[in-house]
């Protein structure tokens, strides 16, 4: 009937219109709230592309056909990098880090450090660290797992920062500058080449209209991560970053040298919040990056009592001339 076939079209239209804009929100690099959010949310708006499609085959409207085809293929090519991986470098790992926001200091200490012990973990970047978690967590046995540690927390909120290893560490540095605290370090692992890890929390986008102040923490992160990479060392980083893949500000963190670990080992998306609502979580804004090593294997893992999941990445920190497989 022709009333069907005028409600395909529209609904058609209106999908492929959600899909453009989240293909857009995804190259924008803009500080307007609204697109951040949408930018957040771009690989959701990118699905309707694949309604658009359907619908408007089903109407046989060829033309609108053409455009949502077009649509859907350019939004599958911003996100298959994500599931295609790059690990050719890549051998058996040998350094396990983990990443995790433990909401104010509220998130259950026993489930992280049984996370910490169960997967073996030697680095661990922790964020909303408050005073009161530091003692929780230590009769939990994480200063018995991870000895060394360099702690930035406040008395409340979500400002704390640390890190804590399994090995040595050395040069505790506090990056200023930052609403929420950044820190570093440098890890000394037996046998393995020194590296620095580093915690960082930029400021969240929302729900308040700071997304000026968001961008620009990115960009002072991407400048303090750039330095770290001039020492010719492995930098990796955990953090809380409050951006997905597809937020520009994101990228551009990766452009240069270094890698996400969830899309250099071709695990996909890592949803990790929020996770304490009764659905899953949508969004993935906690990340491990890399430079002069390789992510092997990277999974989200569940952190009880946070609003957060972890994440938890296996590296291979070795030279690029010593791993398997090259020449």
């Amino acid at each position: 009937m022709r009333w069907v076939r005028w409600a395909a079209t529209a609904l058609g239209w209106a999908a492929v219109l959600a899909a453009a804009v989240g293909v857009l929100a995804h190259h924008l690099g803009s500080t307007i709230t609204v697109l951040v959010v949408l930018a957040s949310f771009a690989p959701f708006l990118m699905v309707c592309g694949v309604v658009g499609l359907v619908a408007l085959a089903c109407a046989r409207r060829w033309v609108g056909t053409a455009v949502a085809a077009v649509v859907v293929v350019a939004a599958a090519w911003t996100q298959l990098p994500l599931y295609l991986g790059d690990r050719a470098q890549g051998g058996d790992p040998e350094l396990t880090v983990m990443q995790a926001n433990i909401l104010f200091g509220q998130g259950d200490p026993e489930a992280l450090v049984a996370q910490v012990r169960s997967r073996r973990v030697d680095v661990l970047t922790v964020n909303e660290l408050t005073d009161g978690a530091i003692p929780r967590l230590g009769a939990a046995g994480l200063d018995e797992e991870l000895p060394y540690r360099y702690l930035r927390p406040m008395e409340w909120g979500g400002g704390g920062t640390g890190i804590w290893s399994r090995h040595p560490i050395t040069e505790e540095t506090e990056h200023m500058g930052f609403v929420l605290n950044m820190v570093s370090v440098r890890v000394h692992e037996p046998e393995q080449r020194p590296f620095v890890a580093v915690a960082a929390h930029p400021l969240p986008p929302w729900p308040r209209p700071q997304t000026t102040t968001w961008s620009e923490e990115m960009g002072q992160v991407r400048d303090i991560l750039q330095d770290l990479r001039g020492r010719g060392e492995p930098v990796i980083m955990g953090a809380d970053l409050n951006a997905t893949y597809d937020h520009a500000q994101f990228r551009a963190l990766i452009g240069d040298g270094y890698s996400d670990a969830a899309e250099q080992s071709g695990a996909g998306v890592l949803r990790t919040y929020p996770a304490d609502r009764w659905w899953p979580p949508v969004l993935g804004i906690d990340h491990i990056l890399v430079t002069g090593a390789v992510a092997v294997n990277a999974e989200a893992v569940d952190l009880p009592g946070s609003d957060h999941r972890g994440v938890v990445a296996e590296i291979d920190l070795r030279e690029p001339d010593d791993h398997s497989g090259s020449d």
